[in-house]
């Protein structure tokens, strides 16, 4: 006979077998799906770890740039990439590194590239990038900058921000900031009727929308920083550049190819024009055009992208890549600093910063007497101890002059010279002045910087 409590056992047992199968069952999968979150939950933890490790080699190196903005080698002298341990500030434990490779600057321009990876202890093959790109803005941000008082003609169109340390009248047109350091100022005569008058620091009969532009009084900018450094332009000349002595004759004449070379000439005789007189009221009897020249050589533009004459210059031509033609004789001498002067248009291959032209003229840029009816000139002016200008010769009336870039001028500026009723006179009736927004970050080679500290351009990551 069987016993039926052994019978009720076994069964129970086959009951329970079963139920703990079915539990298995069914909670292998939670159990799966749970452990699966968890991975990835660990995963997203080293994935915000990476890329906070990442943010801090970025963070590391912009303060080594504040503090040696030059060094682009993390002050190691050698190629990078350069690793680092990451030190929890918490903890002080080292949880994972980061990698630095720093892309220096290109020639001419003032933007760092800095590439940042990161990762942790934990997770070493799960990495994260970040892209930052860092500047120096230079002090071609304005389109026109003066020391001097300026008048905007009402056939002259400014594109880009305008500055001066004196008065501006503007009768124009422009679309930006139009700021000068005077709350009120005695207008001279040079701006026109009703001058001499006390006006505001931006006054004139600009479209409303234009003045709208207007802010005055802002703080005044020392002129004295444009002011580039000659002599250091002419030893990286000298170094690595073209360098053009005195001439012993009337200068230089340079003309720029679209195949990234320049013709040097010497000029040996000039061509005849009237006198006139400049911005400062100072006649002028010297010819300003050459006449005959020699060319003494053809070279591709240097490197370093520095051409230095110690004598008169004219400038023409396409220009194909990155180059800066200073004109001085130093120790500076009011009486003897060269003036570089504008035959002919000034034209870039490209517009998208990749060629750029700067011109620094130890005394005055002058557009020449005999130069076309209507002339380009795609550059970035200094004039640092004179005036960018067309000299006043009586009934000498030209069309349009269209700048593409920037003029930064110690003394009154001027391309259109106009009657007390406002009729233009003499030089360009027409004056189109276009801001070149790549000299912002990217201007010409020793172009004077409106600081030195770094500013974040761009912030990308992975």
């Amino acid at each position: 006979m069987e016993n039926p409590k052994i019978n009720q056992k076994g069964s129970l047992l086959i009951y329970l077998i079963i139920i703990i199968f079915v539990f298995a069952m069914v909670m292998f999968p939670v159990v799966a799906v749970f452990s699966g979150k968890l991975e990835l939950l660990r995963l997203s933890v080293n994935r915000e770890e990476a890329i906070q490790i990442a943010d801090a080699g970025i963070n590391y190196y912009q303060w080594h740039l504040a503090h040696f903005p030059n060094d682009y080698k993390d002050g190691t002298g050698t190629e990078g990439p350069y690793v680092h341990d990451y030190i929890d500030f918490d903890t002080q434990q080292n949880v994972g590194k980061f990698s630095l490779d720093i892309i220096p600057p290109a020639a001419g321009s003032t933007i760092v590239t800095i590439q940042s990876t990161g990762w942790t202890n934990e997770n070493p093959g799960l990495t994260r990038t970040i892209t930052a790109k860092f500047g120096i803005s230079s002090l071609a941000k304005y389109a026109f900058l003066s020391n001097d008082v300026i008048w905007i003609g009402e056939n002259e169109t400014i594109n880009g921000q305008l500055f001066s340390n004196n008065g501006i009248r503007f009768d124009g047109i422009g679309n930006a900031p139009i700021q000068s350091a005077k709350s009120t100022y005695t207008c001279p005569s040079s701006q026109g009727n009703p001058c001499p008058a006390v006006q505001n620091g931006v006054w004139g009969s600009a479209p409303q929308y234009v003045q709208n532009f207007w802010q005055f009084p802002v703080p005044a900018i020392d002129f004295s920083s444009i002011t580039s450094d000659l002599s250091e332009i002419k030893s990286i000349a000298q170094a690595g550049g073209i360098y053009l002595p005195p001439s012993n004759n009337q200068g230089y004449s340079l003309v720029f190819n679209s195949d990234g070379t320049v013709n040097v000439y010497k000029v040996t005789s000039l061509r005849h024009n009237p006198n006139g007189w400049d911005t400062r009221g100072n006649p002028h009897n010297e010819y300003v055009d050459y006449n005959n020249r020699v060319l003494q050589f053809t070279d591709s533009l240097p490197d370093n992208g520095i051409i230095y004459a110690e004598d008169k210059v004219w400038i023409e031509g396409t220009v194909n890549g990155r180059v800066t033609v200073a004109a001085a004789q130093l120790p500076y001498n009011p009486s003897t600093a060269p003036t570089i002067y504008i035959p002919n248009s000034i034209i870039y291959s490209n517009k998208d910063g990749s060629d750029v032209l700067g011109l620094i003229a130890q005394k005055d840029v002058v557009v020449t007497f005999h130069a076309p009816d209507d002339v380009e000139i795609d550059a970035a002016i200094i004039s640092q101890n004179g005036a960018a200008q067309f000299i006043y010769y009586p009934g000498n009336l030209k069309n349009n002059i269209t700048i593409f870039g920037a003029v930064m001028t110690f003394g009154q500026w001027t391309w259109t010279w106009v009657n007390g009723s406002g009729t233009a006179v003499s030089g360009y009736k027409n004056t189109y002045f276009n801001y070149d927004s790549n000299l912002l970050y990217a201007p010409p080679p020793s172009f004077p910087l409106s600081g030195s500290e770094y500013q974040l351009l761009k912030w990308t990551s992975n």
